[in-house]
């Protein structure tokens, strides 16, 4: 399944607001299948992680409470537009995906 993260990042007086949707499944283990009736396996995102030309600046950990393609905010102080924000995350399984935005 293509793992796919929208980011969003905009610099006004000095702080930068970094917005995020994380495009993930975020099963709990607790739901069943309707046709077999045996429970659908937790996989959720566990870590995220957001970093700054390089330097991380903001870790989540996540857990299977949070609901199907999460979305997260965030602020960054001393970042200029022009600069580059990452934003990561690893899940319960080891599936991992990144992505990188520029600083409007």
């Amino acid at each position: 399944m293509a793992r796919k993260i929208k980011i969003r990042a905009r610099e006004k007086g000095g702080v930068t607001t970094v917005k995020f949707l994380m495009k993930h499944p975020m099963e709990t283990g607790l739901r069943k299948d309707r046709k077999t009736g045996k429970k659908i396996p937790a996989h959720y995102i566990s870590d995220v992680t957001v970093s700054l030309d390089g330097s991380m600046v903001m870790t989540a950990y996540l857990g299977p409470g949070v609901s199907k393609d999460p979305y997260l905010s965030t602020e960054v102080k001393g970042a200029n537009k022009g600069d580059t924000i990452t934003v990561a995350w690893v899940d319960n399984m080891g599936e991992q995906a990144s992505a990188d935005a520029t600083i409007k």
